[in-house]
C-alpha cells in the first residue's frame, strides 16, 4: 500500500490545473505514472528504489514477478547482461511485461487495483525507469 499511496501523491503533484469532473459511479479508468532517469543522479535514485523493495521481497534473480489477485499475466524477456526486472501486481486482470535487451537495464512495473495493461520496452544500454499504474 506504501507504493500505491507514493503514486497517487505523485500523480496528484503532476497535475497542473486540471480539472476533475465527478465520475459516474461505474465509471472505470486509469492512471498512470511512468518515470524515466534523465541524468546518472536520477538513475541511482530509481535503481536504489528498485533495489530496496528486492530486498523487502527477497528477490534473488535479475527478474521477478509478484502477483496478488485473480487473472493477472506478466512476462520478463531478458537479452543482454546486468539487467534487472520487477513486475509487481495487486488486484485483477492485469496484463504486464518488461523486455530487456542489451546490458545494465532495471525497471519496475507495478500494477495496482484492475484491468491495466502496460508493456516496457528498453534496448541500448542502461535505461532506468519506474512504471506505476492503478485501474478502477
Amino acid at each position: 500500500m506504501k507504493t500505491l499511496a507514493l503514486a497517487l501523491t505523485l500523480s496528484a503533484a503532476t497535475l497542473t490545473g486540471a480539472a476533475l469532473a465527478p465520475l459516474p459511479a461505474r465509471a472505470s479508468g486509469a492512471l498512470s505514472l511512468q518515470l524515466n532517469a534523465r541524468n546518472a543522479d536520477e538513475a541511482r535514485a530509481l535503481r536504489l528504489g528498485l533495489a530496496l523493495y528486492a530486498v523487502h521481497r527477497d528477490v534473488r534473480s535479475n527478474g521477478h514477478v509478484t502477483q496478488n489477485g485473480v487473472n493477472n499475466a506478466a512476462g520478463i524477456v531478458q537479452r543482454g547482461s546486468g539487467s534487472n526486472a520487477i513486475i509487481h501486481q495487486e488486484g485483477r486482470g492485469h496484463e504486464g511485461t518488461i523486455t530487456q535487451r542489451g546490458n545494465n537495464h532495471a525497471h519496475g512495473l507495478f500494477q495496482f487495483g484492475r484491468n491495466t495493461t502496460g508493456h516496457v520496452q528498453q534496448q541500448g544500454r542502461a535505461q532506468t525507469g519506474v512504471t506505476i499504474l492503478y485501474g478502477w
